[in-house]
């Protein structure tokens, strides 16, 4: 069997792993030590992890990131989520075929107290926030704790391949992702009073003020601890949508698709489907290009797309389609996705009759939002305890808000604790606002009339919070629109250009060029940024060069190719091009050819039979039928139907709960939610009464 991996990459380096065997349902197959079961088993192409006690319905993976259970397996004869749990040598991978045994155990029990560290204060989620609020509690000498379930720290940063926007200054603008991930790693590791433990758990906040983790892998042990001060830094979890299908094997979140290629560098699919055309989406369009795999189209039900408009730019550029007002109807296939088919939306939200399109996929990427994870933070203010919020877990926004609102928040601590902080300038929340704030409208801009010389194309026309042009111009010769954060930018004089391409290469929504008349003004050379697949730029090889939409404007050769050393995954391609089309040059088609789906499509399927909750396999139209016998308590909901009862605590099927009594006409106001679990995260029992040999990891 050949691995589904990937063994190139324009922006990441590949690296080296050592490979060991493991057995899938007795079958020898082989792995990377390490790295998470799920992984694993898409990289020897297997999606479907189980089968589930109700229904028999195939079970594969969803979140990638723990907080549903879609992804069970029996691993050495426990019962685990294979997305956070590692391969090691030998180990005996099992699917869950109906419910799982649970092992026989006659040794001896031998109870352990749990320990209690004292600490100043604890930072739950060791993202883009919690590792810059540590920063700046370390600068300050506070003793701090950081706790992660992840085997890095980084969070979200680690999955990101492209530029950050924001401001150079104060959120890394104009760096990737994973590298702001290992220079805020660089900066703990040089602060003796922070600590981090990685691959630790936190399950709950407790009346008594003290916060519950479990500790470690292999030797897993429950740790209590008791801050002084908590922040809670946790994130976001993606949502969901209801729709026939949506269970399916390789139907998932964004996120998880980008912990596959990015992080793991498994080549999960071969063909995707997005929906949801905000940042997430489109980003992670992107990002599944640059791993070789083809994206048939992204829809979005919005008559425009709610990310960056730069981002929706680089995957027209590349030959993606973008059909806006357009849901998706159902996924089809037998036991994995095969299919979907999609529809366009009226005023209404109604499906165009006759608008169905079926694209052949095996993939179906959800990026229709993220809801913030904040039960931490919620229960820890209902005891009373001293506790502040930071990054998605506050708001969701962009990383680079994140790290910003991280660094006010470690600061505000710092004052909490009566250390001389100072004032926080007034002037940090107006910046952590704008950082968080939505784009602007569009606006074209006219290209400038010079025929002469070097200069930039500005191809942005939306404000952004996002500077990093103006920091890295060698001669000042690029300013922003009001000198604002968010200001368009442009050039102040044309004459100080030295067509360098800094600005071209730092460009995080790549939408800069710069136009060359100096040698021949009737075939200028123009700069264009370029970060996919290598092979298909070479000296000589003539290129389908487009302009910001997509419309191929001709075939044009390349000159030269070239990289800058701050911005080493970034070439700047120069392309030989008539005149009459060099302004309008911006980008270079990779994608073969324009996926077209089939007008064929089958009945559609009731949207009721649509799984809502996907522990307990709950559908739309069970909850419908409580809610019109009157059941206005989720509660009660759960009792009836088992909706939200399931190993995932409701976390995957909360919102689409509340949406459906929306949807039912009811006033939100009149129904009571459901209490939540003491644990946020399910423990063995074994774990938290502190018995030797409670997890059955602990002998390995």
């Amino acid at each position: 069997m050949k691995l589904k991996r990937i063994t190139e990459h324009p922006i990441l380096e590949i690296p080296e792993h050592k490979e060991i065997n493991f057995t899938w349902n007795g079958k020898k197959l082989t792995g990377y030590e390490g790295e998470m079961i799920s992984s694993t088993l898409f990289a020897n192409g297997i999606h479907i992890f189980g089968h589930h006690p109700k229904d028999n319905s195939p079970q594969g993976m969803f979140c990638a990131n723990g907080q549903c259970s879609q992804c069970l397996v029996i691993a050495d004869g426990l019962p685990v989520k294979s997305c956070m749990t590692p391969l090691t040598e030998g180990m005996v991978v099992e699917s869950v075929e109906g419910l799982p045994k649970l092992p026989e155990d006659d040794v001896e029990p031998q109870i352990k107290a749990a320990d209690i560290k004292e600490v100043e204060v604890l930072i739950i989620g060791a993202g883009p926030a919690g590792l810059a609020a540590a920063v700046e509690l370390g600068k300050l000498g506070v003793e701090t704790l950081i706790l992660d379930d992840k085997d890095r720290p980084g969070g979200k940063l680690v999955l990101q391949t492209h530029k950050f926007f924001g401001s150079v200054e104060d959120s890394y603008a104009g760096t990737r992702g994973f590298e702001i991930a290992a220079i805020l790693e660089e900066e703990i590791s040089k602060l003796d009073s922070v600590d981090m433990w990685l691959n630790t758990t936190a399950v709950g906040v407790f009346s008594d003020k003290i916060v519950g983790a479990v500790k470690g892998i292999k030797n897993k042990r429950y740790q209590r601890i008791n801050p002084q001060k908590l922040l809670i830094a946790t994130g976001a979890r993606e949502k969901m949508l209801s729709f026939p299908g949506n269970t399916l094997p390789g139907v998932y979140g964004a996120g998880a698709f980008q912990t596959l290629v990015n992080r793991d560098l498994v080549k999960s699919s071969e063909k995707v489907l997005i929906v949801g055309g905000g940042n997430v989406g489109l980003i992670a369009g992107y990002h599944a290009i640059q791993a070789g795999i083809e994206v048939v189209a992204l829809i979005e039900a919005l008559p425009q797309v709610g990310g960056y408009k730069v981002h929706a730019d680089k995957l027209k550029r590349l030959g993606v389609p973008i059909l806006t007002s357009h849901t998706i109807v159902a996924a089809t296939g037998q036991d994995k996705v095969e299919s979907v088919t999609v529809a366009r939306l009226d005023q209404d939200w109604k499906v165009v009759p006759d608008t169905h399109k079926t694209y052949a996929v095996d993939t179906v990427l959800i990026a229709v939002g993220l809801a913030e994870v904040n039960e931490f933070y919620l229960k820890a203010q209902q005891w009373g305890m001293d506790v502040f919020c930071a990054g998605d877990a506050q708001e969701i926004a962009e990383a680079s808000a994140a790290m910003f609102t991280g660094k006010i928040e470690g600061l505000k601590i710092a004052q909490s604790l009566g250390l001389p902080v100072g004032k926080i300038p007034a002037e940090w929340d107006e910046k952590a606002t704008i950082l968080k704030a939505k784009p602007g409208p569009a606006v074209r801009r006219k290209h400038p009339e010079r025929e002469e010389g070097v200069f930039p194309i500005f191809h942005c026309y939306q404000e952004v919070p996002c500077n990093p042009c103006t920091s890295v111009c060698p001669v000042g010769a690029i300013r922003t629109e009001r000198d604002d954060i968010t200001g368009l930018p442009y050039i102040i004089d044309y004459d100080a250009c030295t067509g360098c391409g800094s600005c071209v290469a730092v460009c995080p929504g790549l939408s800069m060029i710069l136009v060359d008349y100096r040698d021949d003004a009737e075939y200028p050379l123009v700069t264009l940024p370029y970060e996919i697949w290598r092979e298909r730029v070479e000296v000589g090889q003539k290129v389908p060069v487009t302009d910001v939409d997509g419309a191929i404007l001709g075939y044009y050769p390349v000159e030269k190719i070239s990289t800058r050393r701050k911005f080493p995954g970034t070439l700047l391609v120069q392309v030989k091009v008539d005149k009459k089309v060099a302004k309008a040059a911006m980008g270079i088609w990779v994608q073969d050819q324009q996926i077209e789906p089939s007008l064929i499509y089958e009945k559609e399927p009731p949207p009721d039979e649509a799984i809502i909750c996907r522990c307990e396999r709950i559908t739309a139209g069970e909850i419908k039928a409580a809610i019109r016998k009157g059941v206005r308590d989720i509660n009660q909901l759960k009792a009836l139907t088992r909706v939200g009862m399931g190993a995932c605590g409701s976390k995957t099927c909360r919102p689409m709960i509340w949406r459906i009594f929306q949807e039912e006409g009811i006033d939100l106001g009149t129904v009571t939610d459901r209490v939540d679990r003491p644990l946020y995260v399910e423990v063995p029992i074994g774990i938290l009464a502190g018995i030797h040999g409670g997890d059955r990891f602990e002998n390995k």
